[in-house]
């Protein structure tokens, strides 16, 4: 089952987690902004938005208007996307 493919965003998402778990953006720290996410990352800015949006319901980012999105939270042990975590609901 581990063989499924995952959305672009919940790919940025994760990868953004792993940046965050191992201390590359300590809690504090504003991410790129959204254009800047896109080059650096070579996705869309849909795909950086739904990512950005897959990190706040991690509890990992918070965004404040027209200030920037920023790291508030470390991600557990597991990096599991919260498509996963809904599966209960």
């Amino acid at each position: 089952m581990t063989d499924l493919p995952r959305y672009e965003y919940v790919k940025l998402a994760d990868t953004i987690a792993a940046d965050i778990a191992s201390g590359k953006l300590p809690q504090g720290a504003a991410l790129p902004g959204e254009r800047a996410m896109t080059e650096l990352h070579s996705v869309s800015i849909g795909t950086v938005r739904r990512a950005v949006v897959e990190l706040r319901k991690r509890g990992l980012v918070a965004t404040l208007p027209a200030k920037g999105t920023y790291v508030i939270g470390v991600p557990e042990a597991s990096t599991g996307s919260a498509e996963e975590d809904t599966a209960t609901d």
